[in-house]
């Protein structure tokens, strides 16, 4: 009994691994920037009504990850590589990528994953029927060879699926660009920069190589795209000249957040006295917690224009993080009021009128607080910033809420349930306050059940 025991053990593993292909990572660090999203946003609206979609309900996600990359994991949420941007030298050539990746959302690529992988999967158990069988009747070899044909078949099978997938989501994106009158040059341009990093790595160009791949040849690719976007009315509309400064500021930002400080000085050296090579350098300062050099470069910044809300921003990010939020409140309060209340801003408004310790700001911290977890209850910063407001009146029961809702977005099931069971107990009955301590008490029960089974 031993060889079936091995085969079957196989088999579950090739199982296994069709499952991880076809589940998209969900683990990776979302990073949050009011200026990055409204730039993403303001890329993508065009190519969303394009798309069918309702304008404000596709959301663009930054990934904290300098590997060039860009999915969609369910619902209409698409994901970007902070990488991808660094490797873009246009915001058309972003612009390319996220249409691609509308057209996985409009042709419900993630939900038909479990379609292809169901169907190689049913090759396999198929062969290790075939397998078993072959092997309890004492045909080793025969068993062997029966699998892993069964193996081969599968994976081709499910491979040739995604393929199909990605030339489909090409078209579509295509097709996007064209209705939204912007030019496919930034798209041919991308897929070059990734064909010139597969040469790089000496991927294998070779047709052969095609069938064992999730993603058509990129030269394939390049060359039918090539061929559309030539062909288009939009391919000789201009790049749009305020998207693209705008991209260059957020592309020197992450850049200046992200890398290391003596590589941000080496790119953006102090001779460049640019908007873009500013702002990096003021993160690379700020990074190095030489806050008054990061001091020098906003003020230069601000110098350019007074009334600009993420210089603002940063000059009060700067100045809290050095400890001195009283003088964080006033630039902080000004970027709040010119970005129209953006939440991350307001959050970190409240922050600074909390971090004074002057318990004569917590009346309209609270209120702060309060507008930014209305317009973006995924804030958990906010949320626990709120907690804080909450504790220092004695409103133990919605202090407990807040921390509810800041754990329940942190994965920290446990503790959420606690905090909401706590909230609930504390909280008129039938308030809205009350239901959403319920509320939160069957999502983390939920989930902890899910951990629970999975064990």
């Amino acid at each position: 009994m031993r060889l079936p025991a091995l085969l079957f053990a196989r088999c579950l593993a090739i199982l296994a691994a069709f499952s991880l292909v076809a589940t998209p990572a969900q683990a990776q660090s979302i990073l949050r920037d009011a200026e990055t999203e409204a730039l993403l946003q303001d890329m993508a609206a065009p190519l969303v009504e394009a798309a069918g979609l309702a304008p404000g309900n596709v959301d663009i996600v930054l990934i904290n990850d300098r590997s060039i990359n860009a999915f969609v994991a369910g619902g209409q949420a698409i994901y970007i590589h902070t990488g991808l941007i660094e490797a873009a030298d246009t915001a058309n050539e972003v612009q390319g990528v996220i249409a691609h990746e509308l057209g996985h959302i409009t042709g419900g690529h993630i939900i038909r994953y479990d379609e292809g992988a169901s169907n190689a999967t049913g090759i396999s158990i198929l062969s290790l029927l075939i397998g078993v069988g072959a092997a309890l009747a004492g045909a080793g070899d025969a068993a062997i060879g029966a699998i892993m044909a069964g193996q081969r078949a599968a994976m081709g099978k499910f491979l040739a699926f995604t393929r199909v997938q990605e030339s489909s989501a090409d078209a579509a994106g295509a097709e996007y660009l064209s209705l939204a009158g912007i030019s496919g040059r930034g798209s041919l341009a991308f897929f070059k920069k990734l064909q010139n990093q597969e040469f790089r790595y000496g991927v294998s160009q070779d047709d052969e190589q095609a069938f064992v791949r999730t993603h058509p040849l990129t030269g394939d690719r390049l060359s039918t795209l090539r061929d559309v976007y030539e062909r288009d009315p939009a391919w000789t509309a201009p790049d749009d000249p305020v998207l693209q400064r705008r991209f260059e500021r957020i592309k020197a930002k992450l850049y200046g957040y992200q890398a290391e400080p003596q590589r941000v000085l080496q790119a953006f050296p102090e001779q460049r006295q640019d908007v873009p090579a500013r702002y990096a350098r003021a993160y690379a300062w700020h990074k190095e917690a030489l806050m008054d050099r990061a001091l020098v470069e906003v003020e230069s910044l601000l110098a350019t224009d007074p009334d600009d809300p993420y210089f603002l921003e940063l000059k009060g990010q700067v100045l809290l993080e050095s400890g001195r939020p009283a003088e964080a409140i006033a630039p902080l309060r000004r970027a709040t009021e010119l970005s129209s209340h953006q939440p991350l801003i307001a959050s970190m408004f409240g922050h600074a009128l909390l971090a004074t310790e002057d318990s004569s700001h917590h009346p309209e911290a609270e209120r702060v607080l309060r507008a930014a977890v209305s317009r973006d209850r995924y804030n958990p910063f906010a949320w626990y910033q709120l907690g804080v407001v909450f504790a220092a009146r004695g409103d133990i029961p919605r202090a407990r809420l807040a921390s509810a809702e800041q754990q329940v977005m942190s994965r920290q099931y446990t503790l959420a349930l606690r905090s909401a069971q706590a909230a609930e107990a504390g909280l008129p009955r039938g308030t809205p306050d009350w239901i959403r301590a319920q509320d939160i008490s069957l999502q983390a029960r939920a989930a902890l059940e899910q951990q629970r089974d999975r064990r």
